[in-house]
Formats: C-alpha cells, structure tokens, sequence
C-alpha cells in the first residue's frame, strides 16, 4: 500500500509563481499530495486560475488564516517548500513576523519535529546585498531549513529585469524529495 505524502508549497509574489501549476504536477508526479498556499500579492497575481490550481491539488488554495473554529481545510504537512521566497518573505519568516499566511506556516513548521522545510530565494541581487538578507538566511539555516541559495540553488541576477533568467523549480523538488 502507498501512501501519498502532503507538501505545502509556499509561493511569494516573484515571477517563478507563474510556473506553479506545471511545479504542482512535477510534484505529484513524484507521489505529493500538494497543498498550495501564497502572499496576498502572488494570489492577486494568479487570481484568474486560483479555482484551476485548487481544482489541480484537490485543496483550497489559501493565502489568508482561517477564523477561529473554523477547521483546518489542510492535512497535515510532511514537508514544506518556499518556493519563490521573496526578500520581504525570508526576511518576515526569520524575523518571526507572522501577519501573513505562508510565512505562519513557514515559522510553525520550524517548530514541527521530521517536517522538513526547504526555502529556494527568488530576488535580484541589488536586494541580495542588503545585510538584513545574509542574516535571515543564516536564521533560518541556524533553524534547520535547507536554503537553495548560491551555487546550490538560485542565484541572483542584476536589479531592473522583471524575471530571472531560470528559476531551478526541479533542485528545490529534488530537495524536498530527499529531506
């Protein structure tokens, strides 16, 4: 008997949201129940397929908490990916700044024992350079998250252009895979 695992995938308001359905398929394809969650701004970016996306994980789509008592649309998380994680994103999650939906999520699931997280940065490298950057990552490396970053993962291009050239959707798949 298989039994499917649950990934919450996490998506920031950067150009790689785009691509989020095929990355939802890849993972199913590779046995993940996947659970959606975005910023209010990479919702506001999808808005016109947030019913096909929901329909493609067979969960709601969600970008807002819950009410209280209201009960948990989710299962449970085996693992989570934040992927594109936007400067603003990395920087709110490792600060413990939780007004938004994924980056609660994100700090919740630090907390979470044998629930890995995986973090992939989606930013130029003008925003790359503020020294607030290289803290958050070393607090969320310090707290047990794989960050693809640099050689490993993404890496930044110059400030001005709307998309980077390549985002490496299948090393943070592969990340998750193996965590």
């Amino acid at each position: 008997m298989t039994t499917t695992k649950t990934l919450y995938l996490l998506c920031s308001a950067a150009p790689p949201v785009f691509d989020v359905a095929r990355v939802i398929e890849d993972a199913q394809a590779r046995g993940w129940d996947v659970c959606l969650g975005l910023t209010p701004t990479a919702a506001h970016w999808v808005s016109g397929s947030l019913d096909g996306l929901a329909a493609l994980t067979g969960h709601a789509v969600r970008w807002q908490y819950k009410l209280p008592g209201e009960a948990d649309v989710w299962p449970a998380a085996d693992a989570v990916l934040f992927a594109p994680a936007t400067f603003n994103s990395l920087n709110s999650w490792a600060l413990g700044l939780t007004d938004r939906f994924v980056a609660g999520v994100a700090a919740e699931a630090l907390g979470k024992e044998g629930v890995p997280v995986v973090a992939m940065p989606c930013l130029n490298s003008a925003l790359a350079a503020h020294p607030q950057f290289d803290q958050s990552l070393a607090v969320l490396r310090g707290a047990g998250v794989t960050v693809l970053y640099g050689e490993d993962g993404f890496t930044p291009g110059p400030a001005g252009p709307d998309a980077p050239p390549h985002f490496p959707w299948q090393s943070a798949l592969d990340a998750v895979t193996a965590g």
